[in-house]
């Protein structure tokens, strides 16, 4: 394999290695513009944009999920960081840190568990208010969700983090020195984590949108695949991870695998006895009719319509 020395005294990289960026914060005056936010924030808009047109071809209305994401995205936000900050709080909590920096979202750190729990207890309470039944909501919208945590993965190629272990492979990720644990300073190529989860959400996501059309599932199971696809994957790549959490060996195990296993579990279990209760697809979507503004028509003297009023 083809290498050339990156620095004197410094590792050799593959030619064809993925480079990391110099910089993931670009400033417009006094604007910073961070890439591990507008990775989120493009995840968030195309899993509105996928998730819309998937609840209208359910029978919802056009602009519902939309409505619905001003519940969902700040409680998914909330969710994401606070179980971050709970499962690594010595980061934040510990000897000479700063809790004041568990407020900084924009440095990384988001626990998808937690983001998945607040938010659809949000979207469970948008949904109240519009008379929408849960399941074939979640259905509809589980897919866009995947293309959002593919998108956002790439926040952590922005800030050099959550990488794998050391490898040669013609696509391993050069890490800065400031950027790598300890005791892996003499390494400069890491496997790319973020890549891996990135290619495996689309790839999980394209198998659900395949099988939701071939057998028209419903009640909950497409979301139910969403987690058996994600889990599975989330699971092996979990534990190419380096990087340092606090919970990295529970009986054996990070925390993030071991919830990665009971999730699935879970859901496989969901999936079998939903297919069986409820085979096919719901016809409803909503517990009520949704409301109809009321328009005042104003008569011309004639007694006929002459428009709504102002």
């Amino acid at each position: 394999m083809l290498t050339v020395p990156s620095v004197i005294g410094s590792p050799l990289v593959t030619l064809m290695s993925i480079p990391s960026p110099a910089d993931g914060v670009w400033n417009l005056g006094p604007v910073p513009i961070r890439g591990y936010a507008l990775s989120i924030i493009l995840g968030i808009v195309l899993a509105i944009w996928i998730g819309e047109r998937r609840w209208v071809a359910r029978g919802g209305i056009a602009g519902e999920v939309s409505d619905l994401a001003i519940w969902a995205v700040p409680f998914g936000l909330i969710g994401g960081r606070l179980y971050h900050v709970i499962t690594d709080w010595q980061l934040y909590f510990g000897e000479g840190r700063n809790p004041i920096t568990a407020l900084y979202i924009w440095r990384g750190g988001l626990g998808v568990w937690g983001a998945i729990a607040l938010g659809a207890f949000g979207l469970w309470l948008g949904a109240r208010t519009k008379g929408i039944k849960m399941l074939p909501l979640i259905d509809a919208l589980a897919p866009g969700v995947l293309v959002a945590q593919a998108v956002g993965r790439w926040g952590n190629w922005f800030n050099q983090e959550l990488y794998g272990r050391p490898t040669d492979l013609p696509w391993g990720l050069e890490i800065d020195v400031a950027h790598r644990p300890s005791q892996y300073l003499d390494q400069a190529t890491f496997h790319p984590a973020f890549l891996y989860e990135c290619l495996w959400n689309l790839a999980a996501f394209a198998l659900i949108i395949w099988l939701d059309r071939r057998f028209r599932l419903g009640h909950g199971q497409v979301a139910a695949l969403y987690i058996m696809l994600y889990t599975l994957g989330r699971g092996w790549i979990e534990n190419l991870r380096i990087d340092d959490v606090q919970m990295d060996d529970v009986m054996g195990l990070r925390l993030n695998v071991w919830t990665s296993i009971v999730l699935f579990v879970l859901a496989a279990a969901w999936f079998i006895w939903s297919a069986v209760k409820h085979p096919g697809r719901e016809d409803v979507v909503r517990t009520r009719e949704p409301e109809v503004e009321h328009v005042e028509v104003e008569p011309t003297q004639d007694g006929r319509p002459a428009g709504p009023t102002a």
